[in-house]
């Protein structure tokens, strides 16, 4: 009985070792769907229109593929534009990264685009916002920072 032991508990701590040595491999995160807000006050500088909107954003991780409706309302004027910019921090501002649409942006806006490992490591970590331009706000009438869930 002695010689079947052994051999079971040598090949137990083998397949324990080898199990722990193994590299980990992370869990694939689900794609994640979730709204950002955006009105003046979000813009830098804030300014005092009654426009809002709302950006309804899709985010694979593992394809880095993004997909987005931006719907907007009450502005000063026709939108002239519409954008993701980044990197920026709340409270900042950065470049253009994704046009969502220029010249007549109507609501709804939707689109899609992959993004590159930089694009989506600073979409991730918070540094990206969504904004709407008009011919009285050409910097930004209205805004949101983008927050994707953990």
């Amino acid at each position: 009985m002695r010689g079947w032991i052994m051999p079971s508990l040598g090949a137990a701590l083998a397949f324990a070792a080898f199990t722990l040595a193994a590299p980990m491999q992370p869990a694939s995160a689900a794609p994640q769907s979730f709204t950002v807000p955006m009105n003046a006050g979000s813009e830098v500088p804030p300014n005092d229109s009654k426009g809002t909107g709302n950006a309804q954003l899709t985010y694979d991780p593992a394809s880095k593929a993004l997909s987005w409706t931006v719907t907007f309302s009450g502005l000063t004027g026709p939108a002239t534009a519409a954008h993701f910019h980044g990197p920026a921090a709340p409270g900042a501002n950065g470049p253009v990264t994704v046009p969502i649409g220029s010249g007549n942006v109507t609501s709804p806006a939707s689109g899609a685009r992959t993004l590159t490992d930089a694009q989506a490591a600073d979409f991730t970590a918070g540094r990206w916002y969504v904004n709407v331009h008009t011919a009285a706000h050409p910097g930004g009438e209205i805004r949101g920072q983008i927050n994707p869930p953990k």
